[in-house]
């Protein structure tokens, strides 16, 4: 879907970095350094060597701790049900929430080929509060609006949501996870995000058996 495929750019776009440098200059210069890096990452051939796959998604995955504020995007997701959680609770729903979008990306992601554009439009910031307005121009030349929303840690701008067209990642997630928790239980929730683990999981080691005969 055009949509899964925006949205894989949009995120891959924050999920790696240059360096420590990176985190200095406003949202937008964050921002920016990001974007480049990453494009130079998925158009590097030799990163997309089968033999690096692991290593290549290892390196994401570790990043993206870095430059998402997974705790801030959980309690915006769970809403007024983040409140009624023990701190138990919230840490084992931040730990699946962040694998679930790890692991919903990071196939679209490494799928891109290169040719869309990125142009940035404005940036807007209000003490600690911070948006980045940009364009993805595809190459059959659609534009497609995407909002980053960002809260500053120390020096770090730090994302908390993404919104495409208007679709906000976090009330999207916060719809789905609402209407399982009303017809089940948080329980309920839980185990749902632990058995889409366990199940990439064990695709994981299944592919990596197949890859190895």
């Amino acid at each position: 879907m055009r949509s899964v495929r925006i949205l894989a750019l949009a995120v891959a776009a924050v999920v790696l970095t240059s360096g420590g440098s990176a985190w200095a200059g406003a949202p937008t210069d964050q921002l920016r350094g990001r974007i480049d890096r990453v494009l130079q990452v998925l158009e590097d051939p030799e990163l997309k060597a089968d033999t690096r796959v692991d290593e290549r998604r290892a390196t994401i995955r570790a990043l993206a701790h870095e430059i998402f504020d997974f705790r801030e995007l959980s309690q915006r997701a769970l809403a007024r049900h983040w409140q009624e959680r023990t701190a138990a609770e919230r840490d084992e729903f931040v730990g699946l929430f962040a694998d679930l979008l790890e692991r919903s990306y990071i196939g679209k992601i490494e799928t891109y080929s290169g040719g869309d554009r990125i142009q940035y439009t404005s940036e807007s910031a209000d003490g600690n509060q911070a948006t980045v307005r940009t364009r993805i121009v595809t190459t059959s030349g659609t534009e497609i609006p995407v909002d980053y929303r960002l809260h500053r840690i120390g020096e770090r701008w730090l994302v908390y949501d993404v919104t495409i067209e208007g679709v906000s990642l976090v009330a999207n997630y916060r719809a789905q996870f609402n209407r399982i928790i009303r017809t089940s239980s948080f329980s309920g929730l839980v185990a749902k995000l632990a058995a889409k683990k366990d199940e990439a999981g064990g695709a994981a080691v299944e592919a990596t058996r197949a890859s190895q005969k």
